[in-house]
């Protein structure tokens, strides 16, 4: 199916690709994940209904109603963009008619990813490339505040994975890379065309942000 199909599936709209039209800097701009990425993605990285993803960067909210529809997990979706928040909420809200008795919830923020409290529910944590490192590594440090507070494993799930994200994670936090999923047909022409999952085991986190 196409991407379009595949949103008529879930009834929603989130195939176009826009640009920021404004001064948001250190933002990038709105494309989705391709829904056949995702599909390689949960092939080999499964979650659960227990889960709860968080979506930084979720434009429109894709990979919130793709995850919530797949496994029945809750998603929250970060979207500092007025217009692309509204349009996430009119997702939702036609998407509701579908999954009305399906467990989990989906929820989408209006606000900067840096300011956004981390549920201690929250075990997963998705970026496309959002936002510049800067950003990346004040949200990181809210992750660890959170599992110093509430102690749980968690994951960071990096698409396209800047090497400034690669690199801030590895060398001052206690995440560790677990997995790497390379995209078929398209990882042998573009390196950037994979998943990168890095992991907090319980008991590891540091406030600060580092050791």
């Amino acid at each position: 199916m196409t991407e379009q199909e595949r949103d008529a599936a879930l009834r929603i709209r989130t195939a176009e690709i826009q640009q920021l039209y404004n001064a948001f800097s250190h933002y990038n701009r709105y494309e989705p994940t391709p829904y056949d990425a995702l599909d390689q993605l949960f092939e080999e990285y499964v979650i659960t209904a227990e889960d709860m993803v968080i979506d930084f960067g979720c434009g429109k909210g894709r990979l919130n109603f793709y995850v919530h529809d797949r496994f029945g997990a809750s998603a929250v979706g970060i979207e500092m963009n007025g217009q692309f928040y509204q349009d996430a909420l009119e997702n939702l809200a036609a998407y509701s008619k579908k999954a009305k008795r399906r467990r989990g919830a989906v929820e989408f923020v209006c606000c900067y990813a840096e300011q956004y409290e981390i549920s201690p529910e929250a075990n997963v944590f998705y970026f496309f490339n959002p936002f510049s490192v800067q950003i990346f590594m004040k949200v990181v440090g809210n992750i660890l505040r959170s599992v110093e507070k509430a102690e749980r494993p968690v994951d960071i799930v990096l698409y396209y994975p800047e090497d400034d994200y690669r690199e801030h994670l590895e060398r001052r936090t206690p995440f560790r890379q677990v997995e790497e999923i390379r995209l078929r047909g398209l990882y042998e022409k573009n390196k950037d065309e994979r998943f990168v999952i890095y992991r907090l085991e319980a008991g590891k986190a540091d406030g600060n942000g580092y050791y």
